[in-house]
């Protein structure tokens, strides 16, 4: 759904997600708020994915989650735009107390335009890092594009519906071409609601 359409900054790929619920709030209405909460703190949001019900990952950690993507126009620091998404992430309880633990809000920055960050050797490094160590180490700076972007059904899938046409700045595929090359059986567990 478009929100706005006016672009003074870059393009920021945001994935949202949440399988815990809050009182009175359930998942679905956890992202409701929090798309509202960002726009109330000026941020310019032009599309939002569908919202769609994916397998907790790592499965079986817990209930299934409700994802959905945005994009929204930024013209601040990276930094600054994380911070505000950890800052509402906190306003709706997000506790970091396991990596890829049960979570009542999860607001991740994707990509914001062409930006590899800290930069390609250190990009490189995370993309890299063995499944094990993935979930136990977590970046002590913000990492652009995110490192397993392109193995994750839950973010290319809703990325499809807002910004089908992204292309990553160091593989130079695009988000279509990335959620093609992913099996059928893991398109297929993000399912539209």
């Amino acid at each position: 759904m478009a929100i706005k359409h006016n672009q003074s900054g870059k393009d920021a790929l945001i994935a949202l997600g949440a399988n815990l619920p809050l009182p009175e709030k359930t998942p679905i209405e956890t992202l409701q708020a929090a798309i509202f909460r960002l726009q109330q703190r000026g941020l310019v949001i032009r599309f939002v994915s569908r919202f769609y019900e994916t397998p907790c990952f790592p499965q079986g950690a817990g209930p299934d989650y409700v994802n959905a993507a945005l994009v929204a126009d930024w013209g601040g620091a990276p930094e600054a735009l994380l911070a505000m998404l950890h800052e509402v992430e906190a306003e709706f309880s997000r506790t970091r107390e396991v990596r890829w633990g049960m979570r009542t809000l999860d607001l991740d920055l994707i990509a914001l335009d062409e930006a590899v960050l800290p930069d390609r050797e250190t990009w490189a490094a995370w993309r890299g890092l063995p499944l094990d160590e993935q979930m136990r180490a977590a970046p002590d700076r913000l990492i652009l594009p995110h490192p397993r972007l392109e193995d994750r059904a839950f973010v290319l899938v809703p990325l499809m519906d807002v910004a089908a046409d992204w292309v990553h700045p160091v593989t130079g595929l695009s988000v279509a071409q990335m959620c093609a090359a992913l099996g059928a059986a893991e398109k297929a567990e993000v399912k539209a609601l």
